[in-house]
């Protein structure tokens, strides 16, 4: 494999970052880059989007990305990756030939793909699946990394139905990831019942759940909730009113486990946190919906 001990030390540096930070980066996590052999070597390029580092020995790239709303270069999602865009220009410019070179020689790269301002989730290992050079697009897929954590290894699934299906649990992963960031920068990053600060236990909590009809990614169809009122909220022993109150299940209230429970049960009849934006704070019709269920589960 062209670079593998590069591309061995970029993957386990991002898994010490991920352990660190979770599965969204900031770009001050991925600035300083990783060690290889005593050398700095870049994560990524922000600016042109496809990038090889100065230390590989091969032609192919090491990572790409894609910034956050950037619109020139709108990725498109399918059934089986990912389609992403060569840079404008000539197809055989040298931004291009590290992106195809990453197809013909089948090696693994990181997919940088912005949540929000400065902030990504790395996914990897990815693939260049096909090159359409006339289209100037190519298809990305996702693999996996699989072995003892400190030997893990890429490794490309050649099963069509079994790629599709890594494929849905990587998009779903970056929704979740998109979602959460911009829900948790409204909440101006704390949990909206117990204003918990620490970003690395909060998360972004769907009013009207995303596999509903009416389940959008939107702001004011999020809260910013820390992970033990997240999980209590999606079981329904948290509820919120149209009017923001907080409401704990009957079951809790009554119920008598040490003190865990008693910090549940002390926001019960408390507002919540809202965004500074009316825009982004949960639509009443929504949180009503969303407390009749509640309501009939609790009783």
């Amino acid at each position: 494999m062209q670079d593998d001990d590069v591309r061995a030390s970029c993957f386990a540096a991002l898994d010490v970052l991920q352990a660190k930070h979770g599965p969204e980066l900031p770009y001050t996590s991925l600035a300083d880059g990783f060690n290889f052999r005593g050398r700095r070597v870049a994560f990524l390029n922000r600016a042109y989007g496809i990038y090889r580092a100065n230390v590989q020995r091969g032609p192919a790239a090491l990572s790409i990305n894609s910034a956050h709303a950037q619109k020139r270069y709108q990725d498109t999602g399918t059934d089986d990756g990912v389609l992403y865009r060569y840079q404008d220009g000539p197809v055989d410019n040298h931004f291009n030939v590290w992106l195809r070179e990453a197809h013909r020689l089948r090696v693994p790269l990181v997919y940088f793909i912005g949540t929000r301002p400065n902030w990504y989730v790395a996914q990897y290992p990815a693939f260049v699946e096909d090159d359409d050079a006339a289209e100037r697009t190519v298809l990305i897929s996702f693999g996996e990394m699989r072995g003892p954590f400190e030997e893990r290894e890429p490794v490309h699934i050649e099963s069509r139905i079994e790629r599709r299906y890594v494929v849905r649990r990587v998009k779903q992963r970056i929704h979740q990831a998109q979602f959460r960031g911009a829900v948790l920068p409204a909440y101006q990053d704390r949990c909206a019942v117990c204003t918990l600060k620490e970003v690395r236990l909060l998360d972004a909590a769907h009013i009207t759940a995303d596999a509903e009809e009416h389940g959008e990614p939107l702001v004011s169809n999020g809260l910013s909730l820390c992970s033990i009122h997240h999980r209590a909220f999606d079981e329904d022993l948290v509820g919120i009113t149209p009017d923001y109150s907080v409401k704990v299940s009957r079951h809790l209230l009554e119920d008598e486990d040490g003190p865990m429970l008693e910090l549940l049960k002390e926001f019960h009849d408390r507002q919540i946190v809202l965004p500074r934006r009316t825009a982004w704070r949960p639509e009443r019709e929504r949180l009503a919906a969303r407390f009749d269920l509640f309501l009939s589960r609790s009783a």
